[in-house]
This record gives C-alpha cells, sequence and structure tokens, in this order.
C-alpha cells in the first residue's frame, strides 16, 4: 500500500509538471465554476449582511438564525433539493440546468451563500459604533455610512468569501448530482477525484487531489499575507 503511494505520488507530480491536458481542463473548470460562484453569492450575500446590521426590522434574529442554521447544509441533501428542481419534471426544467456548469454554479451559490452572510455579519456588528456615529457626525448618507462599515470590515469580509470559495470547490454532492460528472462538461476537481479513484486510477487521482490542495492552501496563503499587510 506505502509502495502504491508513494508510485502515485510521483505519477501525480509528473502529470502536473508536464500540463497534462485533462488535469488542466478540469482545474479551470473548477476554478471557473467555484470562483462564479462565490461571485455571485457574494454579490447577494453582502448587501444582505449590511441591511442586517444597519437595518432595524421584524424578524431579523430569525433570518440570522436561518442563515446561521443553514450552513451546515449536507451538500448531497441539498443536491438532491436541485436535482428535483432542475429536472425535467421539476419547476426548472425548462431552463435545462441539469447536467450544465451553470446549475453547477447556481447550486454552489446557494450553498455558500449562508456561510457569507452568517461571516460578514459577523465581521460588521464587530466593527466600533462611532465609526457609524462619525459618519452621520460629518453629513454622510446612508450609502457612504454602508461604505465606511464595511471599510472597516473588510478583513473579515475577505476571509468569509474565501472560505466560501474553499467550500465551493471543496464540495462533492452537488457538483455530482447536478452535474452528472460528464467529462469534458461537467466534471470538476472532486467529481473527477471520485471518479478516477473508484476506475483504479490512483495517480490521476492523487494529481487532481495535489492541485485541490495546492488551491485551498494558495488562497489562505494569499489571504493571511493580505491580513499582514493590512495589520
Amino acid at each position: 500500500m506505502t509502495y502504491e503511494i508513494l508510485e502515485g505520488l510521483g505519477e501525480a507530480f509528473h502529470l502536473l509538471a508536464s500540463g497534462n491536458h485533462e488535469v488542466v481542463a478540469v482545474t479551470v473548470r473548477s476554478l471557473g465554476v467555484s470562483g462564479s460562484a462565490t461571485l455571485l453569492a457574494a454579490s447577494f450575500a453582502i448587501p444582505l449582511s449590511l441591511a442586517i446590521v444597519l437595518k432595524s426590522f421584524r424578524g431579523k434574529p430569525v433570518l440570522l438564525g436561518f442563515f446561521n442554521a443553514m450552513i451546515g447544509m449536507p451538500t448531497v441533501a441539498l443536491g438532491l433539493i436541485l436535482y428535483l428542481l432542475f429536472s425535467k419534471t421539476g419547476p426548472l426544467g425548462p431552463l435545462h440546468l441539469l447536467y450544465n456548469p451553470v446549475g453547477i454554479m447556481l447550486g454552489q451559490a446557494v450553498l455558500i451563500t449562508p456561510l457569507i452572510v452568517s461571516f460578514t455579519t459577523s465581521a460588521l456588528e464587530a466593527v466600533n459604533p462611532d465609526v457609524r456615529l462619525l459618519a452621520r457626525t460629518l453629513g454622510a448618507s446612508n450609502l457612504q455610512e454602508a461604505a465606511a462599515v464595511v471599510r472597516e470590515a473588510s478583513t473579515g469580509i475577505l476571509l468569509a468569501v474565501a472560505a466560501s470559495f474553499n467550500r465551493a470547490v471543496a464540495e462533492l454532492g452537488i457538483a455530482l448530482m447536478v452535474g452528472g460528472n460528464i467529462k469534458g462538461l461537467t466534471q470538476v476537481l472532486t467529481t473527477a477525484i471520485a471518479l478516477e479513484t473508484v476506475r483504479g486510477e490512483i495517480e490521476l487521482g492523487i494529481a487532481l487531489t495535489v492541485i485541490l490542495l495546492l488551491i485551498v492552501f494558495a488562497l489562505n496563503l494569499a489571504v493571511n499575507l493580505f491580513k499582514r499587510r493590512l495589520g
């Protein structure tokens, strides 16, 4: 077993170094799908978090509690729900989102939106109240006040977005159930790892796993460097 692992690692680094077409294609597709999902989720979740923190309305604790609870949603359960929605007989069937990269992207966006809302809300609530008070004293508009709060909480918001991307790129349930793991179309890193491992292609599975880990580690390193620069 140890020999097989070492042999697999050696072949994995060979595939990486040679720029294997299949490995590159799956990696680029994963980055594109998960990156788009993160941008879509952030564009909705960050303004919503601002509204939760800066506005007073009925049901705020319930809304925030809902998003906090949804963080733990199993990806397989969400994948099944989306499969039923996107299937031909489902309400969104005419959009042809099943077995489509766009369907995976939308599913991942749904998955990570609660994470961004929860983490971003916590970051915004941690901002010194004097920041808002000073902005009002200087005659700032509501938009300018919100921008000042976001500026102060930028590190926490960045961490929320980075964590959400990591969650999206590493999930398997949605990509498998909604995308179908179609080679050349919807296959991403996680589904390819699962398929190649089952097929006995250990070297390729390890290569894809190494790439997935490198992506996560590189993003975390970039975020930490950004934090140090700000701090």
